[in-house]
């Protein structure tokens, strides 16, 4: 950071991250030090599509002539940049305001853009290459999951950003005068202090802020030991992980002999440990396909209502209602059904015709009502009953299909068409899409001619967009 009397300071934050917060307790730093301080800022819109720009210049007082401050940062001319997040570090940079003149303090955590949510595969930006060019373009770069840390001492990321910042030693100011700021604002003056005390010491390398990566809980049952045994005994170490993880994800989905099931399927295949370790993550995800029973039980969850609460921040005697869109069509109806019942149906143009209009609207629903609440239990309680419906036996069929095209195949191949699972997730029509292009895949695979890297060209195709354009070129090329 270059040595000058005028001091620039850039945070860029999210919505409900307190940044605004974080702004102030600089600027008051700053006064209460002798400083002529002056904090602007800029509104993002729709929390996600763009940050909140705080911008904070600091003269120091007593050397004549009032100083003019500056609204906005300017390209290369910013000492300080303090992220919220990695991807708002990575914007800082893209938009100038990191140069070998510039501290960058950023927590490492990602919040992912709505883009990356609805991508086909893996939308996510690479944090690994943000986090590089962090430590390229700034003259230091201090990073660590801000939000976790926040979450470790039961406070809000600006305190944690804050002490970082006090931590990073970039400011002519002592620590007892950053606490001060945070008595001078009268707010949850102890958890923040926590929070300042933890962001102060990661920044000085004295305590790892990140906490270490979390030891594998043991089994508790006997059901659950017997798994780990089996896990341990039967596949490669590079498998074990996800097989685990698989289980456990099945016998929440469903029960102990559905995860049994899932393994039974997975020692069928004797191959690499390659081969495995995606079969045993890919396996586990396309048995636990959604359908409604699955989204009903997911909404009405006590663990997501209070997941709820504690990002809305809503205290113990504040009630939060919880509205959100849902949209089942007749086809998922259909498929909760007994399969004979619910294949009559689907087969009846008589019938579809009558009971489309019925589906053919979404409707606002208020999960935490009494009449929504009942209403989404009832269906999630149809777990036990599953096994009788339509939308299971056409799975099973479709996965023993998936699972019989790997074992015929040689072992690059049958990689490829593991990794084909990634096209088929979600429900309703997203569901329908991704199933429709690993059909297309499938087909041309059968027809003869298609090589293992032919196969992950065309599901990179397959990804590339959601009206399958892409695909349908990559098939006819």
């Amino acid at each position: 950071m270059r040595r000058r009397e005028r001091i620039t300071i850039a945070v860029l934050g999210l919505g409900g991250q307190g940044g605004g917060v974080l702004a102030d307790w600089i600027v008051q730093l700053g006064m209460k030090n002798g400083y002529v301080a002056q904090g602007t800022s800029v509104p993002g819109v729709a929390q996600r599509t763009g940050a909140t720009v705080y911008y904070i210049e600091m003269f120091p007082g007593g050397s004549g002539a009032e100083p003019i401050l500056a609204l906005m940062p300017v390209q290369g001319d910013v000492d300080i940049v303090v992220a919220s997040e990695l991807m708002e570090a990575g914007r800082a940079i893209l938009r100038g305001f990191v140069s070998r003149d510039t501290v960058l303090i950023g927590s490492t955590h990602r919040v992912y853009a709505i883009d990356e949510k609805i991508a086909m595969g893996d939308g996510r930006a690479s944090s690994e290459r943000i986090i590089a060019a962090a430590h390229e373009r700034a003259g230091r770069f201090i990073g660590f999951d801000m939000d976790a840390a926040a979450e470790r001492a039961g406070s809000v990321i600006s305190s944690v950003m804050f002490g970082a910042l006090a931590g990073s030693g970039a400011l002519p100011f002592s620590r007892a005068a950053f606490e001060e700021a945070i008595r001078a604002g009268g707010k949850a003056i102890d958890a923040n202090l926590r929070g300042f005390s933890i962001g102060f010491d990661a920044a000085q390398g004295k305590a790892d802020a990140d906490d270490a990566s979390p030891v594998r809980a043991e089994p508790s049952t006997e059901i659950g030991r017997a798994f780990l045994a089996r896990i341990q005994g039967k596949l490669p170490p590079e498998a074990q992980e996800f097989a685990v993880e698989g289980v456990k994800r099945l016998i929440d989905y469903q029960d102990a002999a559905y995860a049994d099931f899932y393994l039974d399927r997975l020692e069928s295949l004797e191959r690499d440990p390659q081969l495995l370790t995606e079969a045993a993550r890919h396996l586990a995800l396309w048995m636990s396909y959604e359908d409604t029973i699955r989204v009903a039980a997911l909404k009405v969850r006590a663990s997501r209502f209070a997941r709820v609460r504690a990002e809305v921040k809503a205290k113990d005697d504040q009630i939060v209602q919880l509205t959100e869109y849902m949209h089942p069509r007749l086809e998922e109806i259909c498929e909760t059904m007994p399969a004979a019942l619910g294949r009559r149906l689907l087969a009846s143009r008589t019938l579809s015709r009558v009971l489309k209009p019925l589906f053919s609207r979404g409707r606002h629903v208020e999960t935490t009502s009494l009449r929504w609440f009942l209403t989404l239990s009832l269906v999630a309680g149809l777990r036990r009953w599953r096994r009788a419906t339509l939308r299971y036996k056409l799975e099973q069929a479709r996965i023993e299909d998936w699972l019989a095209l790997v074992r015929a195949a040689e072992p690059a191949t049958a990689l490829e068409l593991v990794k084909c699972q990634r096209l088929i997730k979600g429900y309703g029509e997203t569901f329908e899409r991704g199933l429709g292009n690993y059909t297309r895949i499938v087909e041309r695979y059968r027809a003869g001619g298609l090589a293992a890297p032919d196969i992950a060209r065309l599901r990179d195709a397959a990804l590339a967009d959601e009206r399958g354009d892409a695909l349908t070129l990559a098939l006819a090329s």
